[in-house]
């Protein structure tokens, strides 16, 4: 299944099973993020999320490079119009935030070089791996820029201030295993064997409860902003909930009858 347009999709669209697959399709200008880029992106969260049969999302790109950044030349065309600019940059908010606030398990797998907006879209995903000789930077510094899709504040909330600040004001490249050992990245795999290994994770979580995953993604990620006494608040709340849902009562009785868990 796929998104079909007059043009080649800038972002490739299927279901594998129950996973749902994103493909940034732009290999020619290294994945380079365009505002068409972001709307395919948006609509193929939102096709996953409509679709009961997708239990979590991987997000990976054809060609070398995962993504060097936005697309330069439409920066370019549009930096003399403050609308024009502020309407670009608020496009890829919005792509960010769908794939962090969705209720699907959202997983990337990077290769060769996540730079700067590519950077910003790897902060908004759940788990990362990465290919063993995967770099990982920020460059908005050595140009006179500022990142304006998050980095600036997810990159703190992950990896720490101090850190983050290495790599926006140092701006260098860190490999796969600094990017694991901050944080940046869960996993660190072989070149050859990404993109397998990030769907076989997919599909483990695909035998989870669909409500569980999301209710777990919506806990962890509101409390981050919440004091524990808050957070604890919310999580008691939340887990009476869940304790009524039909997934709680088949995992149960999974567990007592020693089988694995059918859940719808």
């Amino acid at each position: 299944m796929s998104i079909v347009t007059s043009e080649a999709p800038a972002v490739i669209v299927t279901i594998d099973d129950s996973v749902g697959i994103l493909e940034l399709a732009r290999p020619q200008v290294f994945n380079a993020l365009s505002s068409r880029m972001h709307q395919e992106l948006l609509q193929g969260m939102r096709r996953f999320e409509e679709d009961p049969r997708v239990r979590s999302v991987l997000l990976h790109t054809r060609g070398y490079n995962f993504c060097t950044g936005a697309d330069l030349e439409e920066v370019k065309a549009i930096r003399g119009s403050r609308e024009r600019l502020a309407a670009f940059l608020e496009t890829g908010h919005e792509t960010m935030l769908a794939i962090e606030q969705s209720p699907l398990p959202v997983v990337a797998a990077a290769q060769g070089l996540t730079l700067a907006g590519g950077l910003e879209l790897l902060l908004s995903v759940d788990i990362a791996f990465a290919a063993k000789s995967a770099r990982f930077g920020d460059q908005h510094g050595q140009f006179g820029l500022v990142p304006g899709w998050g980095g600036s504040q997810r990159l703190p909330k992950a990896i720490g201030l101090r850190r983050s600040l290495d790599l926006l004001l140092g701006v260098r490249w860190i490999d796969a295993e600094t990017a694991r050992d901050w944080g940046l990245v869960n996993y660190v795999v072989a070149d050859d064997g990404l993109t397998e290994e990030a769907l076989t994770f997919c599909r483990t979580l695909a035998t989870r409860s669909r409500a569980g995953l999301a209710t777990m993604k919506r806990l962890a990620r509101a409390g981050i902003d919440l004091d524990l006494k808050d957070g604890l608040r919310l999580e008691t709340k939340v887990a009476g909930d869940a304790l009524e849902h039909g997934d709680a009562t088949e995992g149960l009785s999974a567990f007592e009858s020693r089988r694995k868990p059918r859940f719808i």
